[in-house]
C-alpha cells in the first residue's frame, strides 16, 4: 500500500496565532488534519515508546504525567498532561529555549480522527523575521507525513531514506506546499506578505538543503 505525499501535505490545515505567556509575546503554530485510524490506535502510535521511532524518532526517559522524556538528537521536556486518548501536553527544550507542544485528538467518524497539533513558543523577533512559522511548521508537517504513512502501512521510516527523499523531487514539492501553507497562515496572523514570502523561501531552501540559505535550527 503507498500513499501519495502532496496529497497528505494538502489536508493539513495550518494556523498561526500570536499568544502570550508569563507576560511575553509568543507565537503559535497549529497544524491540523483527519487520519484513517480510530483514535485509539492513533494515541497509541503518538505515545508508544516502541512505535514513536517507527514514524518520528526514538524517545527515552519517564512518559508518565511529570516525568522527563528525550528525543533522541532533538527536544525534550516534561510531560504535563497525557488525557488518552485526547490530549497530551509536554514541554520543547531545545536550544536552551522552552516551548510548549499539545497534541488533540478527536474522533470524527467511523475510522477517522481528527488531529490538532500547537506549538507556542516565545520567538526572536530576528529570527521570525528570517524563517517565519516554517521554521518549525515544516518539521511538524514532515513528522505528520511520517505518521501518516506508518498508520496507513505500518511501515517504519528510515531515517537515510527520508533525508535523501526530501532533497528530491518530490520531497522538494512536499515542503515547498508546506511553507507555501505556513506562509499564508503567518500572513492570516497580520505578518506582511512580502515579508512572510521571503520567509517561506528561506525556509524551503534550508529543508531541501540549501546551506546557502542560513540555519532554521
Amino acid at each position: 500500500m503507498s500513499i501519495d505525499a502532496l496529497e497528505q501535505v494538502g489536508l493539513v490545515t495550518r494556523v498561526v496565532r500570536t499568544g502570550e505567556r508569563d507576560g511575553r509575546p509568543t507565537k503559535v503554530a497549529e497544524a491540523r488534519r483527519v487520519y484513517r485510524g480510530d483514535v485509539d490506535d492513533v494515541w497509541d502510535a503518538l505515545t508508544s515508546a516502541e512505535r514513536l521511532p517507527r514514524w518520528f524518532m526514538p524517545v527515552s526517559g519517564d512518559l508518565s504525567v511529570g516525568g522527563r522524556y528525550q528525543l533522541q538528537g532533538n527536544a525534550g521536556g516534561t510531560v504535563e498532561a497525557c488525557d488518552r486518548p485526547h490530549r497530551l501536553a509536554v514541554t520543547w527544550e531545545y536550544g536552551g529555549e522552552v516551548g510548549w507542544v499539545e497534541v488533540h485528538l478527536a474522533a470524527t467518524g467511523e475510522d477517522a480522527t481528527e488531529l490538532r497539533l500547537l506549538h507556542e513558543a516565545h520567538v526572536d523577533p530576528a529570527f521570525w523575521e528570517q524563517f517565519g512559522p516554517g521554521a518549525v511548521g515544516v518539521g511538524w508537517d514532515l513528522a505528520l507525513w511520517g505518521l501518516a504513512l506508518h498508520l496507513a502501512t505500518g511501515a517504519s521510516v528510515d531515517p537515510a531514506e527520508s533525508e535523501a527523499w526530501s532533497v528530491g523531487p518530490e520531497g522538494r514539492a512536499f515542503v515547498t506546499s508546506a511553507a507555501t501553507g505556513w506562509v499564508a497562515a503567518a500572513v492570516g496572523d497580520g505578518d506582511d506578505p512580502a515579508a512572510a514570502q521571503q520567509a517561506g523561501e528561506r525556509t524551503i531552501a534550508f529543508y531541501t538543503g540549501d546551506t546557502g540559505a542560513g540555519q532554521a535550527g
